[in-house]
């Protein structure tokens, strides 16, 4: 009834003495929309990704197929351990948030082997999560379980992201949600089994199982209809990190490598 318009409404009337021209109200909306908590306003589209960037990313996985994925319980390990996967014949390396210094350890992995290993952050559990792995360099996003948030962020920026996923339904989702690879986890019973009948039944599905994945068997999903798989204990032993065992690390990952490459890359359904 005092002759203000909604966005004076929302105002202070310090803030509201301010605005008189055009301009600086649509200033001071945009400022409001910004403290209010959209990071789009502030940071727009910032991280979106070239399609050839995300097809270059899609291809390596494609390519490659096994990914190494890294948990240390201490910092120090955590390079050392990659660095020793990735001697054995790894073409993919992905830090988990869940270990201490991880964003590090992508920003420095970026550096040292650009142009020759695919670095990414697994454990993204939020947007912010994936944000900072971004600005700490990495190249592809994995979640443990569907987050639809952040496959959506992820999908309208062009980053390949790799949402875990327990069932048909769920993985068949996460696909139509734009995630353009689909990680099974964790493991299920049947396991190669499982994925070939999947697979089978939903051609357009990428799987990529982790969890039930070990040095001699992850030939065997390949083969049986898994775009890819991921590595994680079988690779990265507690005991062999503990022990700073990290010429087994490398015997590991040369055993696993061998299998993968026999299945060769991945041709499409």
């Amino acid at each position: 009834g005092d002759g203000l318009s909604e966005e004076e409404e929302g105002l202070s009337p310090v803030e509201r003495s301010i605005v008189t021209k055009p301009a600086q109200k649509a200033e001071m909306s945009l400022s409001r929309l910004s403290s209010s908590g959209s990071r789009i306003v502030r940071r727009g589209m910032a991280y979106t990704q070239s399609k050839e960037t995300y097809d270059k990313v899609f291809q390596t996985f494609a390519t490659h197929r096994a990914c190494a994925v890294l948990r240390t319980p201490t910092a120090e390990a955590a390079p050392k351990a990659m660095a020793a996967a990735i001697a054995g014949g790894f073409k993919i390396a992905e830090f988990t948030l869940t270990t201490p210094g991880c964003l590090d350890a992508i920003a420095d992995f970026r550096t040292k082997y650009e142009g020759e290993v695919m670095v990414g952050c697994g454990t993204v559990m939020s947007v912010l999560d994936a944000e900072n792995a971004m600005d700490a360099g990495a190249e592809f996003i994995i979640t443990p379980i569907l987050i639809p948030e952040v496959v959506d962020w992820c999908s309208k920026r062009q980053i390949v992201n790799v949402p875990g996923c327990q069932t048909p339904t769920e993985l068949h989702t996460a696909y139509k949600m734009g995630a353009p690879i689909q990680k099974v986890f964790p493991g299920v019973a049947g396991a190669v089994a499982w994925v070939k009948a999947v697979s089978a039944a939903l051609p357009m599905l990428k799987l990529n199982p982790t969890s039930g994945v070990d040095l001699d068997n992850a030939g065997e999903y390949l083969k049986s209809g898994a775009f890819g798989v991921g590595l994680v204990a079988p690779l990265f032993n507690p005991e062999d990190i503990k022990a700073e065992n990290w010429d087994q690390i490398q015997a590991n990952a040369v055993k696993v490598i061998t299998n993968v490459k026999q299945a060769g890359p991945y041709v499409g359904k």
